[in-house]
């Protein structure tokens, strides 16, 4: 949340009711044609329809309603509008037809583009950029998340409030850009904004140390750590609750899930492993949101087996899929283990919402992948089995013996490792167990 003394809405002494109805929204989906295709997946151009109805989700997603839709093909990019003059006259109208308050235009606006199709509309505009920072500022719920988002829409708003300081005459209140009419303008200016930015990182940095410190904490106690990763809303919490009995917030909404969750669960061959439950990946991602998904980051570069959360029954599963690997691709710096030779082979796909399409006989058996419902449950068991089998797979087999009267120790093997056959003895139990490397090592060192 912007701090006061950036941002200050003056109250209503009139003793009116101020409850804001609902903001009567229109999205407008700016489509380049002839865009260059992305290599692999992507190469087919993502439909403008699906994109077009994630914009309407997003927006829809934070209580606007949506009277007004359209796509509009773009010949050539314009410096002061992006729209062209006749597309820019027709979204005005049906503005003033439908009593639009607020224009999202699905695309990337500079401050002097925002400024001048709001007055060219007479509402509000703004971009995606602003639309996805709005939903993070309703979701984030950690001091960390709060923090990242405060930093991303100042970060953002920085450009808006100096360049074009001459759009805000009657700035809306509240949080972003959202929020009633007739309130006072934001004073604010650059050092205000600068003074709280070098706050703001030296805190997310002592968040972060914080952070770093549980993790070490954590690997004392050593499970392996499975990490769902996945487009929004591709089902990732639900699968998560499925799978551990928790009631993390899942609804079919868009960034349902900012922060970072962990629970622990037993799997088959009763080795217990910490399941993390993270953010939604999303196309076009916001620079300045990048480092609010530094968290989602650490969290998966530290797995040690990845779960991709596909949505089976969207149309644009593949092109999704390809997001979010390049998110990932994005987010990287320097040597990562994640985006390693080595990660194809920590990565299982989980081909998700088998339900919509009429059960797991419809969707085609491919390797790597697990079709499943979190929904209804068919498939988790043979998911499961198939984490087992992936985290199995990198550990080693070593034959020990406990001596009886070192319980202590037997049950360590127990916790942390597989017990695949036990004799007992007078004086001592011989085990074949498997174990990760980093355990075997802990083991021996006489953990």
């Amino acid at each position: 949340m912007i701090p006061a003394k950036l941002a200050r809405v003056t109250e209503s002494s009139r003793g009116q009711d101020t409850r804001a109805a609902p903001t009567r929204a229109a999205v407008i989906l700016p489509h380049e044609r002839g865009g260059r295709a992305q290599p692999g997946e992507a190469a087919a151009q993502r439909a403008a329809e699906a994109k077009l109805a994630e914009a309407v989700g997003l927006a829809a997603s934070i209580g606007l309603t949506i009277v007004h839709s359209g796509i509009l093909p773009l010949r050539a990019m314009r410096p002061s509008t992006l729209l062209g003059e006749g597309q820019v006259e027709t979204v005005k109208q049906a503005v003033v037809a439908q009593e639009v308050g607020v224009v999202v235009v699905d695309a990337a606006l500079s401050p002097v583009q925002q400024r001048n199709l709001e007055r060219a509309f007479g509402a509000k505009v703004i971009d995606r950029t602003g639309l996805i920072l709005e939903i993070f500022g309703e979701r984030a719920a950690t001091r960390e998340g709060a923090l990242q988002v405060e930093l991303a829409h100042l970060s953002y708003q920085r450009t808006r409030l100096v360049r074009s300081w001459t759009h805000l005459e009657r700035q809306r209140g509240g949080f972003g850009f959202l929020g009633g009419p007739g309130e006072s303008q934001i004073e604010i200016d650059r050092r205000l904004i600068d003074e709280r930015l070098v706050r703001l990182k030296k805190e997310l940095e002592q968040v972060r140390r914080t952070r770093g410190l549980h993790r070490h904490a954590r690997a004392r106690i050593p499970r392996p750590v499975v990490a769902l990763v996945g487009y929004t809303n591709a089902g990732k919490s639900t699968l998560f609750n499925a799978l551990t009995g928790a009631t993390v917030y899942a609804q079919d909404q868009l960034f349902a899930t900012l922060d970072p969750t962990m629970r622990a669960i037993r799997l088959p061959s009763g080795r217990q492993v910490i399941l993390s439950d993270t953010v939604g990946f999303i196309s076009d991602l916001p620079t300045q949101l990048v480092e609010a998904f530094r968290a989602t980051l650490e969290e998966v570069a530290a797995a040690d087996l990845i779960l991709h959360v596909r949505d089976a029954a969207h149309p644009d599963t593949g092109a999704q899929r390809a997001d979010v690997l390049g998110v990932l691709g994005e987010l990287a710096e320097g040597p990562n283990p994640t985006l390693d030779e080595g990660w194809p082979g920590r990565v299982l796909e989980v081909l998700n919402k088998a339900d919509l399409l009429g059960g797991l006989s419809a969707i085609p058996a491919m390797p790597g992948t697990i079709a499943a419902s979190a929904l209804t449950g068919e498939g988790l068991a043979e998911l499961t089995a198939a984490i087992d089998a992936r985290l199995s797979a990198g550990m080693e087999t070593m034959e020990v013996k406990v001596s009886t009267a070192d319980g202590a120790r037997l049950a360590w093997l127990y916790e942390n490792g597989e017990v695949i056959a036990r004799t007992d003895g007078a004086k001592a139990i011989a085990l074949t167990v498997r174990l990760t490397p980093a355990n075997r090592a802990r083991f021996e060192q006489g953990a």
